[in-house]
């Protein structure tokens, strides 16, 4: 184990050359402190509902970090959308057309640019959270023919160099957007979000868990981080799904 030529104030940063996923890791050694876990290749990369995230060595950023929080359990379900906030902040400060895509994805000129895992555990009085973000930074044509829809990669914005640069920035912000939901919640990064938002104001069709779908156009976040949709029936609250343009 190698550590990387960054540092975090108050977070304790580790590097691997590989391991199977960066949230895994962290989630069964639950850190007291926290932790930001860097891996060159991850080679079980998880997504959301259990998809694979895909990322050659060298082709994208993959890491993790560790934090106990106290906000009550409800809460919870907006930090990937503080998480969002954070990365999607940093990566438009060096120059990338970044937008998000409810619930957790980072977009860029119409394709996926990255992803936002978090999971959680309770440690008595307290709660772990993992975030982990996953970013491409090379190989986006490749990837579009392999996984046969858009994605974006970071270098048709910016020069990535070896990523590590790109990386100081993102997890910092995410630290600082992290110590902002533990002291206020999520209201602070709320508007923020919405004004990131790649379907603001555009009719979308959101696929349900149940496997039904609802359509309407998408008005912003409720105060838990659920999206808002206008139907014809109205204002409806959709807290897990996923989403395309309709």
């Amino acid at each position: 184990m190698t550590i990387p030529a960054m540092a975090l104030p108050g977070v304790e940063v580790r590097r691997v050359a590989r391991c199977g996923s960066t949230n895994s890791v962290l989630l069964a050694q639950a850190p007291a402190a926290p932790v930001l876990l860097v891996a060159d290749e991850q080679t079980a990369g998880r997504g959301r509902r259990g998809r694979r995230w895909i990322g050659a060595p060298g082709a994208s950023l993959s890491f993790s970090l560790a934090r106990r929080l106290r906000r009550p359990l409800r809460e919870l379900a907006a930090l990937s959308l503080v998480a969002g906030v954070a990365a999607a902040r940093a990566l438009r400060a060096l120059g990338a057309p970044a937008e998000l895509k409810w619930p957790n994805d980072l977009v860029a000129s119409g394709g996926k640019l990255g992803g936002i895992l978090v999971e959680t555990r309770a440690a008595g009085r307290e709660t772990l959270a993992v975030v982990g973000i996953g970013i491409n930074l090379r190989g986006a044509d490749e990837l579009s023919r392999r996984l046969r829809r858009p994605v974006a990669s970071l270098d048709r914005f910016v020069a990535v160099g070896d990523g590590d640069f790109i990386l100081q920035k993102i997890a910092a912000a995410l630290m600082s957007a992290v110590d902002a939901f533990e002291a206020e919640g999520f209201e602070p990064a709320r508007r923020d979000w919405e004004a990131m938002h790649a379907h603001a104001g555009q009719r979308v069709k959101v696929r349900l868990a149940n496997g039904r779908s609802v359509t309407g156009v998408a008005t912003g976040l409720g105060e838990d981080g659920a999206l808002s949709l206008r139907t014809r029936s109205g204002i409806r609250s959709i807290r897990s799904g996923t989403v395309r343009a309709a």
